[in-house]
């Protein structure tokens, strides 16, 4: 049997929303899908998003942009260490609990590959009151962007079946350079990372004509 590396990064759980709750903390609606558990089934990924798993607020969530959301395990860590609090897989609203993968250094665009799935970095997730109310922390949105530990929605390329437990690949990294972290930084109002990201002509048209609106002069 072939030894494998001690690090080689890993899918460790699955985590689904098989039902929607209900929510008080927004008025936009009254359902959330935030509430996401571990499985120990195989799921399958389509470009639609994460079968098996219920997304409510389809206007910022899901989607061929956002179909699956990423979560690093070392992140969450991060987290119980600085609130003094337990968290478990899916506590962040994610699909995919991984470890071995930084994924705020990620390059947008870069590519992964779970056993027959690739997926695609497409961009950070952004704070909302539900994730606050979930948390029933009053503080958490102010804290999750002064911390950029997003993690990253993914786009799937090549959709598949996975299940916990497998290997994820880092198949390859645009040259580019402008990683989730810069990405969020820059969706947070920093002004620095809008000029950079600007000038970058590999980003996708979308990246590029938002950070150009904002970087325009006024019309006079």
């Amino acid at each position: 049997m072939m030894n494998r590396e001690p690090n080689t990064p890993k899918l460790l759980s699955i985590n689904l929303a098989t039902s929607s709750q209900e929510q008080g903390w927004t008025e936009s609606g009254n359902r959330t899908g935030i509430d996401k558990r571990p499985t120990n089934l195989q799921v399958f990924l389509s470009s639609a998003g994460v079968e098996g798993d219920h997304v409510v607020d389809r206007k910022n969530h899901g989607g061929i942009h956002k179909a699956v959301y990423a979560y690093a395990r070392e992140d969450a860590l991060w987290w119980e260490e600085k609130i003094g609090e337990v968290i478990t897989y899916g506590r962040f609203g994610e699909n995919l609990t991984t470890k071995g993968v930084d994924i705020t250094d990620a390059i947008i665009g870069e590519h992964w590959r779970i056993g027959g799935v690739v997926l695609e970095v497409s961009e950070p997730r952004i704070p909302c009151r539900i994730f606050s109310g979930f948390w029933n922390r009053e503080t958490l949105i102010k804290e999750f962007t002064e911390a950029n530990r997003s993690g990253t929605y993914l786009r799937v390329i090549t959709e598949g079946t996975i299940e916990a437990g497998m290997d994820i690949e880092i198949v390859s990294k645009p040259s580019h350079g402008i990683t989730v972290g810069d990405i969020f930084e820059a969706k947070s109002g920093s002004r620095e990372k809008i000029a950079e990201i600007a000038l970058v002509a590999e980003l996708s048209d979308q990246y590029r004509s938002w950070a150009a609106r904002l970087t325009s002069p006024p019309p006079l």
